[in-house]
């Protein structure tokens, strides 16, 4: 709804005595919508036009003056402009607009820095790259039209990337300083390795990851890898038989070394805590003894055994009619036998070549063991 107010004039109207007056009439007008404005517009233009020819033709009687008035001078104002006046002191409207002093740019703070500054003050956390705050000549991006490359400032590149300017070797002393008085000291009996290993024999391996993207989590940084040694394991030769048989290939032979690795969880300390279970469960079941298990013939065990083995009765066989002729054979006769030196050779190369399989290297351990124990 908008309202405007209109004036009308009249002019020259004259009295007795030469005198002129104006009169002037106003009114205010309210739009409800731009056809009743045009409508009240034609309305009123046409009651004036009216009244001011009713004016013109009649004639004005002043203190006995008659005079004729022709001349009827009018006008109209609608004036849609808002007024350029605001409410308030009038003195401010004619202020100029203030300005604020651009300051100068400083000095960089690379340039203030001293030589033997503490640089962990600089950087006490992590931070992106800063171009006044590290006193370095640092350029990174693609050179443009065979040009240098970019400085430091002003440099995105810089700033995607995160930086190890917090992880000074001065920051990392200093941290470990500050966690020193709440850390033991090494025990003086763990002063090797084979020690380590002896009272420790569990080995627990995970990796964090430090890349540039979106996150800085990673999904690999959940796996959880541990390691033991069976011989550091209360096992006898049924329970590790059978754990290596459970394990399968996650046992190396060479190095006697079990691994196990977790990653079915989505935290580490849940894949932790899921591997060091296996272990548990593993090492009990080793130890149970099933009823089928006593069923076991030669043909299924896991490794060769010289021991009771059809080799080893010719063997005590064909040494004892050599050397043993025209006495007694008895139960000490037997353990004479298997104490030589030349006995234990043939068997470890026999077992070696049943277990491994025929090579050079096992063919020749073989061949060099029946010479000995032949006199050849």
């Amino acid at each position: 709804m908008i309202s405007y107010t209109f004036f009308f004039f009249l002019k020259d109207l004259s009295l007795a005595g030469g005198t002129t007056k104006r009169y002037r009439t106003f009114g205010t007008l309210t739009i409800l919508s731009f056809a009743s404005f045009r409508t009240n517009c034609e309305n009123m233009a046409s009651h004036v036009s009216k009244s001011l020819r009713f004016l013109g033709r009649s004639n004005l009687s002043v203190l006995g003056l008659q005079k004729p008035i022709n001349r009827v001078t009018y006008t109209t104002g609608l004036s849609t402009k808002a007024s350029s006046h605001t409410r308030g002191h009038p003195e401010r409207n004619e202020r100029a607009p203030f300005k604020r002093p651009k300051r100068e740019e400083g000095e960089p703070r690379t340039e203030k820095m001293p030589i033997n500054q503490d640089w962990s003050a600089v950087y006490p956390s992590a931070a992106p790259f800063k171009a006044n705050s590290v006193p370095l000549p640092v350029r990174m991006g693609y050179p443009v039209k065979g040009g240098v490359t970019p400085g430091k400032k002003g440099n995105l590149e810089l700033i995607k990337i995160p930086n190890f300017l917090h992880l000074t070797p001065a920051a990392i002393k200093k941290h470990c300083e500050a966690l020193k008085p709440f850390c033991t000291e090494w025990p003086s009996a763990l002063d090797t390795d084979a020690k380590c290993d002896e009272l420790f024999p569990i080995k627990v391996t995970s990796t964090d990851y430090v890349s540039a993207g979106q996150s800085l989590r990673n999904p690999s940084a959940r796996v959880v890898n541990i390691k033991v040694k069976l011989s550091s394991l209360n096992l006898d030769d049924h329970a590790r038989k059978k754990m290596i048989k459970l394990v399968g290939e996650r046992y190396d032979k060479g190095s006697d070394v079990l691994t196990i690795k977790a990653d079915r969880c989505p935290l580490r300390q849940q894949n932790l805590d899921y591997a060091m279970y296996l272990l548990t469960v593993l090492y009990h079941e080793s130890w149970r003894m099933e009823p089928w298990e006593a069923e076991k013939t030669v043909a299924d065990m896991e490794e060769y055994s010289w021991e009771d083995s059809p080799s080893q009765k010719n063997m005590l066989d064909l040494l004892a009619r050599i050397k043993m002729a025209g006495e007694e054979e008895g139960e000490e006769v037997r353990e004479q036998l298997l104490s030589q030196r030349e006995v234990q050779d043939y068997k470890d190369s026999v077992t070696r070549l049943k277990n491994e399989g025929d090579n050079e290297d096992t063919m020749r351990q073989y061949k060099e063991a029946v010479k000995k124990v032949l006199s050849l």
